[in-house]
């Protein structure tokens, strides 16, 4: 059997929302379907943020404290939302999909990562796809270093994956030229990475807390674990898809 090409597929908030104030579940269908159409020859593990979005849909907590418990607080109402939601919908598309919570400080023990690798194969073997995000109600470094991106990009260099793909809110990363002249231009290859981080303009998204060069951070932990990363526009339909055939405009960080 040809083995399969794993995946890590990262999805910010702004992706999962659709840039509106609600988690859209037509966005999540096109997900499932394109990892459906995929599955003979990819294997995904994917990167998930959405679950203090989910929360804000239909909570509204009153605190006195600092701001980061409210949204640890809104992540710890809103995760296991969020993975009902993937898994009512991934079903109807015939996939199996688990949880996994992760902290940033499971990546500094030798035991923890041995045992992240070795779950996340054994779930990978039996047809599942684990949903990963940061344990927000004990660890608040995606609420405050950028929606996931870093999670992603470790995580993909643990699992030695063959391909990282942010999805974002942009079709990929834009020349600074460019975006000055109101005419966005893609950067399709990027070859040099000091050529790249000089051209990184960055914006945080309305939902997510990163932004472009989070994304670029995230870049550089998987291209040193040489790890491919491409950066795609994940509000468009079969972006996953699309990008394979290169029906699309993303950028491809070597």
């Amino acid at each position: 059997m040809q083995k399969k090409k794993r995946i890590l597929l990262k999805i910010g908030s702004n992706t999962l929302t659709k840039e509106t104030n609600n988690i859209s579940r037509g966005k999540i269908e096109d997900i499932a379907n394109q990892i459906a159409k995929l599955k003979d020859t990819c294997e995904f593990v994917i990167v998930s943020s959405g679950a203090i979005a989910v929360a804000k849909q239909f909570v509204k907590l009153e605190s006195k404290s600092k701001d980061v418990f409210v949204k640890q607080a809104l992540a710890s109402i809103g995760q296991p939302h969020l993975i009902r939601i993937y898994q009512e919908i991934f079903r109807e598309y015939g996939l199996l999909s688990s949880q996994c919570l992760l902290s940033y400080s499971d990546f500094e023990k030798k035991q923890s990562k041995t045992n992240i690798v070795n779950t996340i194969n054994v779930l990978v073997q039996n047809n599942y796809i684990p949903i990963i995000n940061e344990n927000d109600t004990v660890a608040t470094d995606e609420i405050q270093f950028g929606d996931n991106d870093k999670l992603a990009a470790l995580t993909a260099s643990l699992l030695n994956v063959d391909l990282l793909i942010i999805a974002t809110n942009t079709n990929g990363i834009y020349t600074k030229e460019s975006i000055k002249n109101k005419a966005p231009k893609t950067i399709a290859i990027v070859e040099n990475f000091e050529t790249l981080k000089a051209e990184v303009v960055d914006s945080k998204s309305s939902h997510g807390s990163g932004g472009m060069e989070s994304k670029i951070a995230a870049a550089a932990v998987a291209k040193k674990a040489k790890i491919e990363t491409w950066i795609v526009n994940g509000l468009e339909d079969d972006f996953i898809t699309n990008a394979f055939e290169n029906k699309v405009s993303f950028t491809k960080i070597k």
